[in-house]
């Protein structure tokens, strides 16, 4: 079944991918109420609650390339189980949390936690997978986690219909039991293996001079910038700019679930033989060709705008299930191993960046009017074409094929 759907087989692996699937239904019971939750539960305002998550996320941007290191040195279980704890211990500290201070040092616990869970989740995938199917582990587990976040959020929804405090705080102790429950599926996952090399091998000197690996950031801080649309710039743009009826931002994000966990395989497999900079560089051009599509449905009525967003919603996924393996898989390949976790806090870090400035930026520019926001992604995506190109000249492994089967290492 996972081979049609062309995904990898799962193998000796089974509890890491049900811990992973565990963690994303989790996180997709939490995440629709994650300021609902406060707003119902404490007298905080809206902006004390925005106030404190915007400042978690300031506080994890250093702390993402000190990980890395942490990786490095003890290693990427190690690092995840740390982060899959502290996320557990926050959401239970939740329960009790009724201040603006104790919101704001849990919230730092929770991101710090998550920040080391995506710190070491690439490293660990690159370890189980082998060169030439990286492409098909990052897609399986990125639609399997859609596909959690989905579930989750079906159970979230029946709390935020009950509205009631008893049900949101039932949601956050759903999302810390499934921490425990991850915690415990990944301590039986076999540590990473060893390169027999060490991080005084190089260090960060190495990481920051490899100026393809900085165009490679520079390439995934643009996607990540574009992959931000869907839960900041079209929910407001659909209700707020154009009018539109609820059901309709509920439907782009169903949309989304749906093409991702039940596509993303098979558009992995349709991969094979593609050049990996021309796949990255097709992402930006479906991302700008979404954002213009989306630009359009201002002008036109009520019914006729609910039909293009729809429209560009689909085309935006295409965008998503594209780029996100092919970046994924790049960026720990084109990694030394004994640095790896150094050099995938890099690119965590670009996700944090695009995560903090987003939500901002894309505020400034939707309160401007209806098309400044789609000038600006088109821009952005733009932008990530040519880097795309200019990166298949300077990086070898941006201008391999993606052959999703396994590649025996050369002997040389």
């Amino acid at each position: 079944m996972l081979d049609r759907l062309g995904f990898p087989a799962i193998g000796h692996h089974r509890r890491f991918v049900t811990a992973i699937a565990v963690d994303a239904v989790g996180s997709g019971v939490f995440m629709p109420v994650c300021v609902l939750y406060f707003l119902v539960t404490t007298d905080l305002s809206l902006v004390q609650v925005g106030g404190a998550i915007s400042l978690a996320s300031l506080v994890s941007l250093p702390v993402g390339p000190l990980l890395g290191g942490v990786v490095d040195r003890i290693g990427a279980k190690q690092v995840l189980l740390a982060g899959n704890l502290l996320q557990g211990v926050g959401f239970a500290a939740y329960l009790v949390t009724d201040s603006f201070v104790a919101l704001t040092l849990w919230t730092v616990v929770v991101t710090i936690g998550l920040t080391a869970f995506w710190g070491s989740y690439g490293n660990i995938v690159a370890a189980i997978s082998v060169p030439g199917e990286r492409e098909k582990w990052f897609g399986f587990l990125g639609a399997l986690r859609n596909v959690g976040f989905a579930l989750g959020g079906l159970l979230s929804g029946l709390a935020i219909t009950i509205g009631t405090p008893t049900a949101y705080a039932a949601v956050v102790v759903a999302n810390a039991v499934s921490y425990a429950l991850a915690f415990g599926l990944l301590l039986a996952v076999p540590p990473t293996a060893s390169t027999g090399r060490t991080p005084a091998d190089g260090g960060w000197g190495v990481v920051l001079r490899d100026r393809p690996y900085r165009l490679l950031w520079a390439t995934q801080l643009a996607y990540s910038t574009a992959m931000m649309a869907l839960n900041f710039a079209m929910p407001v743009y659909a209700t707020t700019v154009l009018g539109l009826s609820g059901w309709v931002t509920g439907a782009v994000f169903t949309i989304n679930t749906v093409m991702v966990g039940f596509g993303q395989g098979l558009v992995v497999r349709a991969m094979t033989g593609a050049v990996r900079w021309r796949v990255l560089l097709l992402t930006n051009a479906v991302f700008a060709a979404s954002f213009v599509v989306l630009m359009g449905a201002s002008r036109l009525s009520v019914a006729l705008a609910t039909v293009v967003v729809l429209v560009g919603s689909v085309v935006y996924t295409c965008g998503e299930v594209l780029g996100g393996p092919v970046h994924g898989a790049l960026s720990a390949e084109a990694a030394p191993d004994h640095l790896r976790g150094r050099y995938l806090s890099l690119i965590q870090l670009a996700w944090n960046v695009a995560g903090t400035v987003a939500p901002v930026s894309f505020a400034w520019l939707l309160e401007r009017g209806a098309t400044p926001i789609w000038f600006g992604l088109l821009a952005v995506s733009l932008v990530g074409a040519v880097l795309a190109a200019r990166l298949g000249a300077v990086m070898p492994q941006a201008a391999e094929r993606v052959v999703n089967r396994a590649v025996e290492p050369s002997s040389a």
